[in-house]
């Protein structure tokens, strides 16, 4: 981690407010496709019973679209991604989600590597969502 780097913070997801008032995760992705929390919802439910592959799909479109919103709020590969930050967290659940997905299909440094940058970006994200 490149603990010069100032900690990125994502700006508010609007399909979190979606999500918290039990909105269909599927609508929500569909109605707002860059969300990563959307797509780790949906990941996590796949998860949650038994569909790693579909969990897996829907965990590296979080992620990737994560990755997007940070290169947007001035991320360039390293640096602090804080869990404590609420925006952060639909990112930060994407990654775990697939390194759980990722283990799961038998991609094991692949699962790794998430770990890690999961770590990196905020240990307290990892403690959070073990």
């Amino acid at each position: 981690m490149d603990l010069l780097a100032p900690p990125t913070k994502l700006p508010v997801d609007p399909a979190a407010a979606l999500l918290a008032e039990g909105d269909d995760p599927v609508q929500v992705a569909s109605q707002h496709p860059a969300s990563s929390l959307a797509w780790a919802v949906l990941a996590e439910e796949a998860l949650g019973r038994g569909f790693a592959v579909e969990g897996y799909a829907y965990a590296r479109t979080g992620y990737h679209r994560g990755l997007d919103s940070l290169r947007k709020s001035g991320w360039r590969g390293t640096g602090p991604v804080p869990w404590s930050h609420e925006p952060n967290r639909g990112f930060l659940r994407a990654l775990y989600a697939l390194s759980l997905a990722a283990a799961a299909i038998g991609e094991q440094d692949e699962a790794e590597r998430c770990t890690t940058f999961l770590n990196d970006s905020d240990p307290e994200a990892l403690k959070a969502l073990a």
